[in-house]
């Protein structure tokens, strides 16, 4: 602090001797790399420095007692500048010299941009700066302008909107590509499905028909399920990857047992096993090892791990699936094969589009999608996924996942029976709801229990959830909106689109919870949009709502 008032005093001191050696003016006067203008309280320029004579192309004498300022300025810039003071200060300002200093000569800092006129007639963007100089009395004797040419950060803004413009244009374009690609493969993913379905129909129709084919046609018929079965898959692996990459996919990541997945997946990948006789072993399935993702999503990228552990291994070979709690609150799932395993060259290349990794002339059919589309799946969940392998031991791929808890029941502080009707004397209707994670279905079940005058049917998906409607005619329906096959959003408008279903309130009952799904949900035709967690007092109170709006179904009579 002692030095610091040491260094100011000495500035102090050294001012007058500067100011008397004109020193400081004679710096500023012959500086090339600045423009120092100095005028007379009227306006009439005095000092024109080699800054100045450089920057505007004037020889001092030829503007000292002869130019303004606003000589060598644009004129309609100063008539803007005028104007735009007035309009601030509420005083009619002049357009010219006033124009330039007015802010100045009040004592107020004044900065601003402005076009300069060389002699030559060119013209240039400049930044300058006013001061207005006083004697020691306070008496205005004139202004000080410091004038910077100001063509560089020009060139630079305008190269850095065009660039934006450009990159703006660019995403623009590729939006576009991505959407016309999307709607291209959405479109002949349908256009190839309607032969397709034919196909694998009849072929299955004169599969089973009696008596039965001879044993040559039925070589053929396997031949042709087996080339229709594998087209289907790729026509869906494609589409995934299309949507996935045009940012289209739905996800509805929420608490799910990873179990209840597992438990799926080994069901529907033990036939797979069997055939190859490749031994399965699931040695986690007692523990429920919650965690927040999309349970269809997971679905999927379990089922293809599982698929790829068993296409690719040995016969007589192995698979072995674990869950563990890792230390970064996350779950990890692991798939270990006891396959052929893959080379450093293999596992750099793995998860590109298309690169079968030279399996491409092997027995075993393949798209080269499958993981690609498995990897951002996982990551647009929040998850990560690694694999590890040796050549003639196996490979290792796992998924790790944010771990979570079972889904409860937000009470905001309420006493447990608030919103629980008495048990009634008997039903008043029955309620299906439409759900596809197992952990959802039983909190639900729940509550219904606890109403007492309601009855509850589920769904897994939309189809079957739409075949239960008609068949039992419920009178509420509960919809979760992400749904294997067909998602909430379509059931609603199938069931709105049958007379004989129309007149059900449906409620959306989803994870999904920004304000533009609400309002996209209410806006679909949903009754009401509840969000996940769910609330108990709102859930009740919308039932109550819902079972309002109830009618008698029509006559079938």
């Amino acid at each position: 602090m002692n030095d610091n008032h040491s260094v100011g005093a000495t500035v102090r001191l050294m001012q007058p001797e500067l100011l008397k050696a004109g020193a400081l003016q004679d710096a500023i006067f012959s500086s090339p790399y600045f423009s120092c203008i100095a005028t007379d309280a009227h306006g009439v320029i005095q000092l024109f420095n080699v800054g100045a004579e450089r920057m505007l192309g004037y020889r001092s004498e030829d503007v000292v007692n002869h130019f303004s300022p606003a000589n060598i300025s644009d004129s309609f810039e100063i008539t803007a500048r005028a104007a735009a003071l007035t309009l601030e200060l509420g005083t009619p300002i002049a357009p010219g010299f006033e124009a330039l200093v007015f802010k100045a000569s009040r004592g107020i800092e004044d900065n601003y941009e402005l076009t300069h006129v060389r002699k030559d007639g060119s013209r240039f963007p400049a930044i300058v700066s006013v001061t207005a100089l006083r004697e020691p009395t306070g008496d205005l004797i004139g202004y000080l302008l410091i004038v910077t040419d100001n063509t560089a950060r020009k060139h630079a803004e305008q190269e850095r909107e065009r660039l934006s413009v450009e990159l703006e244009n660019a995403r623009a374009q590729a939006e576009k590509a991505n959407r016309a690609k999307s709607e291209f493969l959405s479109s002949m993913s349908h256009e190839l499905r309607t032969p397709l379905n034919a196909v694998l129909g009849f072929a299955q129709l004169m599969e089973s028909e009696k008596p039965p084919p001879s044993e040559r046609q039925q070589g053929s018929l396997k031949q042709i399920l087996k080339a229709g079965w594998y087209l289907l898959q790729l026509i869906n692996e494609i589409l995934d990857l299309s949507m996935i990459e045009s940012g289209q996919v739905a996800m509805s990541r929420e608490a799910m047992a990873l179990t209840d997945v597992l438990r799926d997946c080994q069901g529907m990948i033990a036939p797979q096993a069997q055939k190859r006789d490749i031994k399965l072993t699931f040695s986690s399935l007692d523990t429920p090892f919650y965690v927040h993702a999309d349970l269809t999503r997971v679905k999927q990228v379990v089922i293809n791990l599982l698929s790829n552990s068993i296409k690719y291994n040995r016969e007589g070979g192995s698979v072995v699936v674990e869950c563990k709690i890792q230390d970064n609150d996350r779950v990890r799932l692991s798939v270990r094969d006891t396959g052929y395993g893959l080379t450093t060259g293999q596992l750099a290349q793995l998860f590109q589009p298309f690169n079968r990794l030279g399996q491409e002339t092997g027995i075993e059919e393949g798209s080269g999608i499958g993981l690609v589309v498995t990897k951002q799946l996982v990551e647009l969940m929040g998850g990560t996924i690694g694999v590890e392998s040796e050549v003639g031991v196996g490979t290792l791929f796992w998924i790790e996942l944010v771990a979570s808890f079972a889904p409860k029941l937000q009470l905001d502080n309420q006493p447990l029976g608030v919103g629980v009707r008495q048990p009634a004397e008997k039903l008043r209707g029955m309620v299906l709801y439409i759900e596809d994670n197992p952990a959802n279905l039983i909190l639900v079940e729940q509550l219904i229990a606890r109403r007492g005058d309601l009855s509850m049917l589920s769904a897994i998906d939309g189809h079957s959830g739409i075949a239960l409607v008609r068949k039992h005619m419920p009178d509420l329906i509960l919809m979760d909106i992400n749904l294997p096959g067909i998602n909430g959003n379509e059931v609603l408008g199938m069931l709105r689109n049958d007379p004989l279903t129309a007149h059900i309130p449906v409620i959306a009952l989803s994870a999904n919870a920004l304000p533009r799904d609400v309002r996209k949900g209410l806006e679909a035709g949903f009754l009401r949009y509840l969000t996940k967690p769910i609330n108990v007092v709102e859930f009740m109170e919308a039932l109550d709502t819902a079972l309002e709006y109830t009618t008698p179904a029509m006559s079938l009579g």
